[in-house]
């Protein structure tokens, strides 16, 4: 199974395949993976209090955006990730991690993630941009790019159109089974068609919003292929 975006591995670890290529642009949150297949602990303060997420995102971001001390970076990822807005994950053009700090009354942090390690250690997780995967002919691709919408700063070179044709383009000439996933709107239903997608529809909950009656569903789309 290959992953270009796996962002939280909901896909991976609900099907635990036992071999899988997963892949992310953001480079935090492929070394947090990385991190965890090491035996990830947290030592830092975990505590759900506003000063204190400012001051871990400020180091979060030192280290980060130098590329040194991996291990505190991926501890101080988690908590920011738990602890920020809506479970935001946003970076700036500049590469600055800006999700402001969150709502939430009481928080569970978990201090070790030992339980995953036996899954993690059999796959495999890379950070580059999806064109430069090795692919197998018979490799199971599931991509769940940024979706065609307005906000797309998860990491803070964005994903822009093009960067949807190449994505399309690309996976439609994979040998083996693809399915893609994407906001229904009418270009990217142009796009995929085009290239031969079998399109399918489904209505998906949107937990974004601070308002519960702004969560609607909305269409997305599942493309497949060599299905």
């Amino acid at each position: 199974m290959v992953e270009p975006f796996c962002g939280g591995l909901s896909v991976s670890l609900g099907l635990k395949p036992q071999n899988a290529l997963l892949n992310d642009i953001n480079p935090a949150l492929i070394n947090f993976y990385q991190q965890i297949q090491r035996g990830l602990t947290l030592n830092i303060i975990l505590e759900n209090d506003e000063t204190l997420y400012y001051e871990h995102r400020e180091l979060f971001n030192l280290l980060n955006m130098g590329n040194i001390e991996q291990e505190k970076s991926a501890q101080l990822f988690y908590y920011l990730n738990r602890t920020g807005y809506n479970g935001l994950c946003r970076f700036n053009k500049s590469g600055g991690y800006n999700v402001p700090f969150g709502r939430y009354k009481k928080i569970n942090y978990q201090r070790d993630f030992l339980h995953y390690r036996g899954q993690f250690n059999k796959w495999e997780f890379t950070h580059k941009d999806f064109s430069e995967l090795e692919l197998l002919d018979n490799d199971f691709i599931y991509a769940d790019p940024p979706y065609d919408v307005p906000f797309r700063q998860y990491y803070q070179k964005g994903f822009s159109w093009d960067d949807q044709e190449r994505l399309a383009e690309h996976l439609s000439k994979h040998k083996g089974p693809v399915v893609l996933s994407n906001q229904a709107t009418n270009k990217i239903k142009k796009l995929y068609k085009s290239l031969g997608f079998k399109l399918h529809y489904i209505d998906a909950p949107r937990r974004i919003s601070c308002k519960a009656n702004g969560r609607q569903a909305v269409k997305e789309v599942l493309a497949l292929r060599g299905i």
